[in-house]
């Protein structure tokens, strides 16, 4: 049984309560007078960061909800030019103030006094920023932000006609499903089709992004994008080559469980040859599953598998349905993708997806629901900054919500033979999407440390590093072109730059826990409880073992994973 989460909203003790973020003059005196208080006492200096903190709380939920109402409704001019407004008018000029005010911070006396079990990961974030500040790209960086989003506004408008209608190319992949092989190779050549009409237009957009990344890079005094990027991301916690160690993991140890995954499919499949349009398909007689129809259907049965839980997961999911934070089907218009975006201030977030009703998106709720709970449970600490978790503990929140769920799955499957099918598939999910994170990680690499490349030497890069993590069991002939085009499909490219491997490192920690949870269900959610509470006021291998489980992706540990899961698939096939 589910139960509303009471939000312990604060009232606010700096700004006035009807404040609203409307210009930059209406901010300009509270930057001010932060910038010029008097700290002379380690009371006050708590108090002048409190203060902080509230209004970073709500010029941060005004800035999501203008993202957010954008990629509800792409076509709308009118929010499209307030988010623009925010980008261009309001953020340039609040990154000087943060500067200075994480200078005033380093260099106050009483900053060494603050509690280091607690504002350690803070303190080191503020250093890092204060080092990597350049007021020449502020402006650069706004522009970055306003280039990022035409790719949801030019992949928004992608759809394709099916026996006469018209689908998003979301709602679309669900005919990949399909037993009908015909159907599926009819709509996967139409999918393709549509992506490569936009091709020369998303490469144009990359090329500008790439230009604009790496003159930030220069400006900030390093060589390359990817080593400032390293830097601006926080990961203090692990290191290029360890990514490079990743990748050597996943093609050693997860291929081949892919390979065995392929393989399975093709042999129920009844095929001599897998084609891309396959790799998804129900044998002839095994309809698609349908786990459920329309939005309100799926919030539902969401909650009620998070009650199975813990009443307060599914609390959470039930407090944003009363509160109207969610946005789950998909329609034209609006910007693909799903997301969890936290909301600072009230601290309910808004969960958004683009659900068709197929499996894929019963597991995008599991995983959004995961990072809405982690919203919640660090909602009461006492900075907002305490509440920006880096992504590799943010992702192991909703990768782990994904395989704890799944055990409560019969919410959306009465039939034990489609539960076992909805098991099997998010089993091959999870062990599938390792060998892509490789590939968007290793490329990333490539892209950002070969400057001023052409279009052509970047898909050939893409070629070389796809053929390198791939099974070789699909036959993808007459389909090259796309093929050395896929990576443009991939979101995290062109918004959120090097942000991808962070799903690799915590789907290793998902499976973890997982593994974890089956020994011993309750202290499993009680140590991922525990974790997600203590927001980024712990380092991520402080925050792991918290978990119960180790920050590790080396070799050796991917084997450990790898080889308890392959059992388990076994088994299921």
């Amino acid at each position: 049984m589910s139960a509303f989460v009471p939000l312990v909203i604060k009232e606010r003790q700096y700004l006035p309560a009807d404040f609203k973020v409307t210009d930059w003059e209406a901010l300009l005196p509270w930057y001010e007078e932060l910038k010029n208080r008097s700290i002379d006492s380690l009371v006050s200096l708590e108090k002048w960061l409190q203060d902080i903190s509230e209004l970073e709380a709500v010029i941060s939920e005004d800035a999501c909800w203008r993202q957010i109402h954008m990629t509800c409704d792409t076509t709308n001019k009118e929010i499209e030019e307030a988010f623009t407004y925010f980008c261009m008018e309001i953020e340039p000029k609040i990154k000087p103030y943060s500067f200075e005010l994480n200078k005033k911070l380093l260099a106050c006396e009483f900053t060494s006094q603050l509690d280091k079990n607690i504002y350690f990961p803070y303190l080191r974030s503020v250093d890092n920023s204060a080092k990597l500040y350049r007021e020449e790209n502020v402006a650069l960086q706004a522009d970055l932000n306003l280039l990022a989003q035409q790719f949801g506004v030019i992949s928004g408008a992608m759809s394709v006609e099916v026996d006469g209608k018209e689908y998003t190319l979301q709602q679309a992949a669900k005919f990949l499903h399909s037993p009908d092989r015909n159907l599926r190779e009819i709509v996967f050549n139409k999918i393709a089709a549509r992506r490569l009409t936009d091709k020369d237009k998303l490469n144009e957009l990359f090329d500008k992004l790439l230009a604009l990344r790496q003159q930030v890079a220069v400006n900030a005094g390093f060589e390359n994008y990817r080593d400032y990027k390293f830097r601006e991301l926080g990961r203090f916690d692990y290191t290029v080559e360890d990514c490079f160690a990743f990748h050597q993991a996943v093609k050693e140890h997860i291929l081949p469980l892919q390979a065995m995954m392929v393989k399975h499919r093709q042999k129920r499949l009844g095929l001599d040859v897998m084609r891309p349009w396959d790799g998804d398909a129900e044998p002839v007689g095994t309809e698609p599953l349908n786990p459920f129809k329309g939005g309100k259907e799926l919030s539902d049965k969401a909650i009620e598998v998070f009650s199975r839980l813990n009443p307060y997961f599914s609390g959470c999911l039930q407090t944003m349905v009363d509160m109207n934070r969610m946005d789950l089907e998909s329609r034209k218009g609006k910007a693909p993708g799903g997301y969890n975006c936290p909301l600072a201030e009230t601290g309910a977030p808004f969960i958004f997806m683009n659900a068709a009703g197929t499996m894929g998106d019963v597991i995008t709720m599991m995983h959004e629901g995961g990072h809405a709970v982690h919203s919640f449970l660090s909602h009461s600490l006492k900075l907002s900054a305490f509440k920006e978790y880096p992504m590799e503990i943010a992702e192991l929140a909703s990768m782990s919500m994904e395989l704890f769920s799944m055990e409560h799955w019969e919410v959306f499957f009465s039939d034990d033979k489609e539960l076992g099918r909805a098991r099997l598939e998010e089993l091959e999910r999870a062990i599938g999407v390792l060998p892509w994170i490789a590939i968007i990680d290793k490329y990333q690499h490539w892209l950002y440390t070969h400057p001023g490349h052409s279009v052509t030497e970047r898909e050939l890069s893409w070629q070389e590093i796809l053929n390198e993590f791939s099974t070789g069991i699909t036959d993808w002939s007459g389909f090259e072109e796309f093929r050395l085009n896929q990576w443009q499909k991939q979101l995290h490219l062109f918004e959120v730059p090097f942000y991808y491997i962070e799903y690799g490192i915590a789907q290793l920690g998902a499976l973890a826990m997982w593994r974890q949870y089956r020994l011993n269900k309750q202290q499993a959610l009680d140590n991922y409880s525990n974790a997600l509470s203590l927001g980024y006021t712990k380092t991520l291998g402080e925050l792991y073992s918290t978990a119960g489980i180790k920050f590790d992706f080396s070799p050796a540990y991917v084997k450990e994973l790898s080889d308890y899961v392959t059992p388990i698939l076994e088994s299921m096939m």
